[in-house]
């Protein structure tokens, strides 16, 4: 009897591993089955259209834009890859480090760069196996440890021990996890429209609306399959994140240019750069909860509270997981994209956070 109340709690365990990996390829093959019935219904409606893409040879000229700074490269010496990032703002001023989300690159930033390269110097990132930063091919190059120590080696590179850490969606999920495995190379972490990862995964199994926004978690654990599919009909899937009434942006705020979206459709066009990006999903189910998970920065949360993709809800529950000042900034009717949808907004409520003197909580 004793020996079966020590196996207990290894079973319980072990039937949860199971029951969850069960949850996640379920859903990966669900996902899949609506996908691949798209992909049959565009190709009976029209196979032409289909296959169509057109050819992006040269990239438009608000990627070469001085006024948001300048092209620069530094190679990381553990790994050996090579990262671009575009800076603003003179050097030796404090370093403020942005980090993007899916799909986006250092354009993501364009406000950001030009608004905060008076106090700052303004470096804004392409992730791993973005843009015009070297890409992997193996999946397990971008498991989360490595995300991490990406940036953590970027921050030397670049001359600096700390940094005001910046992060949207998915480069949100690496500001936290930098904030939380070295918080001495955080002054301040402002993330946007993510939850503290350990929200996001409890959230995700006990609430099945949430489940449903991030099927797209799922299906990406499916090999090339979701690259063609973001592909198809000259990167529709794409253009359809950015300017639908669902999940784009411009309902209240600012809207993509005709030459913003040739941007994103030009990166992601060029060949192999769905791969990368996408492979930063194809691990996180085996990174995730974390066992170290408190937050010990100040930290401000700013949410898009029609954030098609993430429940607001998650935004409330973070703040348990903040041992420091911690402020949530719900905006009404912004969505996903905050940064880029109402810059001038979140611009101002950055500047307030930065300058206020901020205390640790008891």
């Amino acid at each position: 009897m004793a020996r079966l109340r020590d196996c207990l709690p290894r079973l319980l365990v072990t039937v949860r591993s199971l029951l969850f990996w069960c949850l996640v390829y379920c859903y990966c093959g669900l996902c899949a089955s609506i996908y691949l019935l798209k992909l049959l219904w565009s190709i009976g409606k029209g196979p032409a259209q289909t296959f169509r893409r057109v050819a992006r040879e040269h990239p438009p000229a608000c990627l070469s834009d001085a006024s948001l700074g300048t092209h620069c490269y530094v190679r990381i010496k553990d790994s050996g890859l090579r990262f671009h990032y575009v800076a603003a703002g003179e050097r030796g001023k404090p370093l403020m480090l942005l980090l993007h989300g899916f799909p986006e690159f250092w354009y993501s930033w364009r406000h950001q760069l030009r608004e905060f390269k008076s106090e700052y110097r303004v470096v804004a990132l392409d992730l791993r196996g973005y843009g015009e930063t070297d890409a992997p091919i193996h999946r397990e190059n971008y498991k989360l440890d490595c995300l991490i120590t990406d940036i953590k080696d970027i921050l030397d590179s670049l001359g600096y021990s700390k940094c005001v850490l910046i992060g949207h969606d998915w480069g949100g999920m690496i500001a936290w996890l930098i904030a939380i495995c070295y918080p001495e190379m955080v002054m301040k972490l402002i993330v946007i429209n993510f939850p503290h990862p350990n929200v996001f995964t409890e959230y995700i199994l006990r609430h099945p609306a949430q489940l449903f926004k991030s099927s797209y978690y799922y299906f990406f654990q499916i090999p090339w399959f979701p690259e063609f599919m973001f592909s198809i009909n000259d990167f529709k899937a794409l253009k359809h994140l950015f300017t639908s009434h669902s999940t784009g942006i411009g309902r209240k705020g600012c809207r993509l240019t005709r030459e913003d979206l040739e941007a994103y459709i030009y990166v992601f066009s060029q060949p192999g750069a769905l791969s990368g990006p996408i492979n930063h999903y194809r691990n996180i189910f085996s990174c995730l909860p974390l066992r170290h998970h408190m937050v010990t920065i100040p930290t401000l949360l700013l949410w898009g509270e029609k954030d098609a993709f993430m429940e607001v809800e998650m935004a409330e529950v973070t703040k348990i997981y903040v041992k420091n000042y911690f402020r949530l900034t719900i905006l009404s009717e912004a969505s996903h994209w905050l940064q880029q949808e109402q810059p001038d907004i979140v611009n101002k409520l950055i500047w307030t956070f930065l300058k206020e003197e901020t205390r640790k909580k008891d």
